[in-house]
This record gives C-alpha cells, sequence and structure tokens, in this order.
C-alpha cells in the first residue's frame, strides 16, 4: 500500500531516485554478463587445428628471464592496458623450441630477434642450443631480422640462413664493462665512505672510494671478459663457418671497411658472410614460400610462439616429480617478490620441496650476482639440510652465480654452469659512510653524550672512531673466513686451496671447471638430467617449477590478458653490452644493498658488480 502520508513531491524524487536505482543496477548486470561472455569466449574459443608444414615465428620481444618480476595480476593489467613490461621467461621459450621440435606439424622456426631488449650470454647460450636440436631434427632455422645487435646475431647465427632488411645491420663491439665512480662526488659532498673488504679482486664498492678501477680489478675483468668474448667469437665463426680472427680484425677496422662499402651496413654484413642474403620483409616471405612453407593469403603459413605454447597440454599431477626453483636477482633479506631472492622466501620454496614427498631431486636456477650475506646463508642451509634428507640437489647456473650467488650454490651434490656463466667472486665487503662534514657544510653540527664507546658507533653523524673500525674488519674476516672454508668443505679442498682462486676474483664457467668450482658445463637440461639420474627417475620424469601459488583471480586475469577475444577489445635496447652515462642497472643494484640494510645497524655483502655492457 502506498504511503498516503508523503506528499506529491516527495514521491516524485523518491520515484527518481528508485529510477537511478533500477538503471545502475541494470547498467551493473549488463557489464557483468558482458564481461562473463568475454571470459566463456576467452576460455571456450576454438583454436583452428595446426595444419603440416607450419612455420612457428619466434620473435621474442622484451627481456629473456628466468622468472617475471612482477605479479600476475600486474601483467594481466599492463598487458590490457597496452604497457606490458615484456619479460620472457627462459623456460616458456625453451618447451615451445622442444615441443616444436618433436611436433610433425611444426616445419620451420622462423626467428625474429629484432626486439630482444635484453638476455645474458648464458640465456642466449640456452635458446641457440634448443635451435640447435630443432635443427638436428631436421628442421631449418631461418632468421629475418631489420638489425641485428651483438646478443641479436649470436642467436641469428644458430640459423641456416639469416636475412636482413637492405637498411639493417650487423655491428659486432666486443664486450666491455665501465662503471661509475663516486668518491669524488662523495668528497664534494662531504660525505665519507669507509670499506672494509677481504678479496684483492673484490672490486664492487670501488666506485665508493675510488674515481677509477683498480689495477687489481681491470687485471681480472680482462681475465674473465677475454674469455668471454672468445667464446662469443669461437662460437658465432663456427656457425657461420668463417674464421674468428677474421671477425676479430673486421671489428678493428670497421671504419674502413664501412667505407669501402660506402657505409653500407647490409653490404658490409654479407661480405664478411655475417648474413646470408638481404631482403625486405616482403622479399623475406616470398623467399620462405619458395623454400616450401605454404602460402597464406601475401605471407605464409605460421603461427606465433606465445599461441603456440598457450596450446601445450598443461601437466597433471604425478607421483615423482623433480622440482626446479629459480633464484634470481640480488638477495635480500626476509620475503621477497619474483625477480629478486628472499633469504626467508626462497629457504621456504626449498624447505616446501624438501617436505613434498612426491619431490624426488631438486634443481636449484641460480642467477645472482649476490647480496645479503645473511640471507645467502640461510638459502645454504636449506639446500644443505634437502642433501641431508636424501634428496638429490643440483645446481644449474645461469648468466651469472657470482658471490652471494656461488654461496648460495656451494652445497649441491653437483654445479652445472654454461661456459660464459660469470661465477666466483669469493669475497666479502662492508660500506660504512659517514657524513658529519656533510652536515658542517651546511651549518649543522651533531653533539651530546653516549654512556660507552660504541653507543653511538652506527650513527652516520659520527666520525667512524678506530675501535669501531677494528671491530668491522674482525667481522668482515671472520665472514670471509666463513665463506672460503664453508667452500672448501663442500668442495673437498683446503682453505688455503681456496682463498688462491678466491680474493674475490671472477671466473666465467669455463675458468670455474678448471679450478674445480663447478663440477660440469652444461645447461638447464644438463642439470635437470643429473638430478633424475641421481634420484633414480627416468629421463622424461615431471619437471615442476616451484613458486607461489596463484590465485584464483590471478589465473583468471592471466587467462584473460592473454585471450584472443579480449585482445581485440584491448586494443580498439638494452643489451648486456650497450652503454649508458650511469646504467638503470647500477642504480637498482646498488638499490638493492640499501634496501638489504633496511632497519639494521650495518650489513655485511657477498656481492659482484659485474655486468657487462
Amino acid at each position: 500500500m502506498a504511503d498516503t502520508r508523503r506528499g506529491p513531491l516527495s514521491r516524485f524524487f523518491i520515484g527518481i531516485w528508485n529510477t537511478l536505482n533500477f538503471t545502475r543496477r541494470l547498467v551493473l548486470n549488463l557489464i557483468f554478463l558482458a564481461i562473463l561472455v568475454f571470459v566463456l569466449a576467452a576460455l571456450f574459443q576454438s583454436r583452428p587445428a595446426l595444419q603440416d608444414q607450419t612455420a612457428l615465428v619466434l620473435d621474442l620481444e622484451g627481456a629473456i628471464v628466468e622468472q617475471y618480476s612482477t605479479a600476475a595480476t600486474e601483467r594481466a593489467l599492463d598487458r590490457l592496458s597496452g604497457s606490458d613490461r615484456k619479460e620472457i621467461q627462459l623456460r616458456d621459450v625453451l618447451r615451445t623450441i622442444d615441443a616444436a621440435t618433436r611436433d610433425a606439424r611444426i616445419g620451420r622456426i622462423v626467428l625474429i630477434p629484432d626486439n630482444l631488449t635484453g638476455a645474458g650470454a648464458s640465456t642466449l647460450r640456452e635458446i641457440g642450443q634448443a635451435l640447435d636440436r630443432f635443427r638436428a631434427a631436421g628442421k631449418p632455422v631461418t632468421t629475418i631480422a631489420n638489425d641485428l645487435g651483438q646478443g641479436q646475431f649470436f642467436l641469428a647465427a644458430h640459423s641456416n640462413e639469416i636475412l636482413l632488411d637492405p637498411e639493417g645491420g650487423v655491428v659486432l663491439t666486443g664486450l666491455s664493462s665501465h662503471r661509475s665512480y663516486f668518491k669524488e662526488a662523495l668528497d664534494k659532498l662531504g660525505v665519507t665512505v669507509h670499506l672494509i673488504k677481504v678479496g684483492q679482486y673484490k672490486s664492487a664498492a670501488e666506485p665508493y672510494v675510488m674515481n677509477e678501477a683498480s689495477e687489481a680489478a681491470k687485471r681480472a675483468d680482462a681475465e674473465w671478459m677475454g674469455d668471454l668474448w672468445g667464446q662469443y667469437l669461437a662460437e658465432v665463426a663456427g656457425l657461420r663457418k668463417i674464421d674468428a680472427a677474421r671477425i676479430a680484425e673486421d671489428i678493428a677496422h670497421y671504419d674502413e671497411r664501412l667505407a669501402a662499402h660506402q657505409g653500407d651496413l647490409a653490404a658490409l654484413a654479407l661480405d664478411q658472410k655475417l648474413i646470408d642474403r638481404i631482403a625486405t620483409r616482403a622479399e623475406a616471405r616470398q623467399w620462405l614460400r619458395e623454400q616450401g612453407v605454404p602460402a597464406e593469403g601475401d605471407s605464409f603459413r605460421q603461427i606465433g610462439w606465445q599461441q603456440y605454447h598457450a596450446q601445450l597440454p598443461p601437466q597433471l599431477p604425478a607421483s615423482e616429480k623433480i622440482a626446479v626453483i629459480v633464484a634470481e636477482g640480488t638477495i635480500l633479506p626476509g620475503n621477497q617478490p619474483q625477480g629478486s631472492i628472499g633469504g626467508n622466501s626462497t629457504a621456504q620454496l626449498i624447505r616446501g620441496a624438501r617436505e613434498d614427498e612426491t619431490v624426488k631431486a631438486l634443481v636449484l636456477r641460480v642467477s645472482s650476482p649476490g647480496g645479503d650475506s645473511v640471507a645467502s646463508e640461510l638459502i645454504r642451509r636449506e639446500v644443505e639440510q634437502t642433501r641431508a634428507a636424501g634428496k638429490p640437489v643440483i645446481v644449474s647456473m645461469g648468466d651469472y652465480a657470482a658471490s652471494g650467488g656461488y654461496w648460495i650454490s656451494m652445497n649441491a651434490d653437483e654445479i652445472y654452469a654454461q661456459p660464459t656463466t660469470i661465477t666466483g667472486s669469493i669475497g666479502i665487503f662492508g660500506l660504512f659512510p659517514r657524513i658529519p662534514d656533510t652536515l658542517a657544510k651546511i651549518g649543522v653540527h651533531t653533539d651530546g653524550i653516549a654512556t660507552t664507546p660504541l653507543a653511538d658507533a652506527f650513527d652516520i653523524r659520527q666520525p667512524l672512531t678506530p675501535q669501531v673500525e677494528s671491530i668491522l674488519t674482525t667481522i668482515i674476516g671472520r665472514g670471509y673466513r666463513q665463506f672460503i672454508g664453508r667452500v672448501a668443505e663442500a668442495r673437498n679442498r683446503t682453505p688455503e686451496q681456496i682463498d688462491a682462486i678466491a680474493q674475490g676474483h671472477v671466473w666465467t664457467g669455463s675458468q670455474a671447471l678448471e679450478r674445480g668450482l663447478v663440477d660440469k658445463l652444461g645447461g638447464l637440461d644438463a642439470a635437470i638430467a643429473a638430478a633424475a639420474a641421481r634420484a633414480g627417475l627416468p629421463a622424461d620424469v615431471q619437471v615442476t617449477y616451484v613458486e607461489p601459488p596463484l590465485s584464483a583471480w590471478d589465473r583468471l586475469a592471466l587467462s584473460l590478458s592473454g585471450s584472443e577475444a579480449l585482445a581485440g577489445i584491448a586494443s580498439g635496447s638494452r643489451l648486456p653490452w650497450s652503454t649508458a652515462w650511469l646504467s638503470t642497472e647500477e642504480v637498482r643494484q646498488a638499490g638493492a644493498v640499501l634496501e638489504s640494510m633496511r632497519g639494521r645497524r650495518f650489513g655485511m655483502f657477498a656481492h659482484c658488480f659485474c655486468e657487462l655492457r
């Protein structure tokens, strides 16, 4: 019954409100219904059957990483908004290539590396080895490129043929490692930085106390970088069937070579036999059709690698499996997200794998320049306890496993590294900045009392006293002795033998093998095979990556963001050898050190600033 006590004006506004409320519910329901339709379309959309002689297009766009550095929902939102950070997991690329190798419907890989923006030497080597397996199955690989930088060319060299755009070029420059040095700037600011380190070659902190690299650091860098560059030249020369010395000679006289070709980079690359053919994209497509890839419209029969990867069958639960845990990034205390290594979070993942009865062996995939020593020790203990529990642990080193990265690796049953892995750097340092002169420059002075000589020992406004410096030196010295002592125990050597190859010296994987720091050369697949053999498992045992589980919402968001149905609606190079005045990597790594100091009076670090550019 209507409320007759309300006047006409009240009933008028109440009627408007009810209408608006009904409209709001209707609009929200329609939006929900539309989303539901798109969800069902994304989940149940039919994909055309893959036909014979399909070319798999491997257009690697972004940085290749061991593990995504952002959360699943954030990645999904980035994709839908068009601001994707463009990270590619190495495991996805390798699984795609290996699946295509076994797939009779895939007749060729077309590699397009133009938009590959970041990958380490060992990562590129892993992909190159997968391409070699594809070629060994009798299937060709063709590279089509607009331009080829040094890392991109390394991948392209694993092709049967390389087609380069007429306006493109192949620019090989060699390797370099330059850092910015801050001592003069810090002096001008009145900041005094006290460095305490153990290791003649432990140069990670030199930029804060020097204006140029020490001679010891230059000698050590020249040794491992020379080996790395020699491996690069040897591999691409062997793949391209040209003389490595000729490549080096051409780089040394690149100005003369280019002038002789009137500045035509593509013609020079062809003359140097770095490429096989100069062709525009249209000409490259026509060439592929002539090689037997069926035509489709004005292009050729193809499938994108990410679409192909999405169609691969998911793994079913298995009673026996090998767990792979990724330890990528800087080692920091506590719980850390993917893309960093947390002393607690990574240790918990290892502990979880150890307590999982279906996990029969563990592969720890390490790609880290190191970081906090305490966090490194927590992870090492979990590796040691996993072996003690009867489960084999194999370490597979990626691009870097240096300093703290080696610390968490040392207690494995076996350590595998690529020849191009950067490892070693066994040493310890501590940095202690003081700013009394900085404050004095702006008229700020500090005064007061303390009950003991140590009460203000870690107050950066106070000068570092000889007593405190002596204490810190003792702590750092003990840390180094522990480091080399544990390495010696793990590698069945004496501390003196380890000290002779430690001292912060950086080694390539092949150099580390010669010195007994690693056991074998090989990639992730070799490490997994070794783990299976030690656990008495078949070669085709299931391999599972152990990571924090995705929520139902995360899985739905990723499914939607990767679907073709929503992609259409949503749409309505720094390489390791590039240069920069002050690289973002320098800032990131320095920031990581500061982050690990949060809430602590002082820290001890096993970190290697051994990035190539």
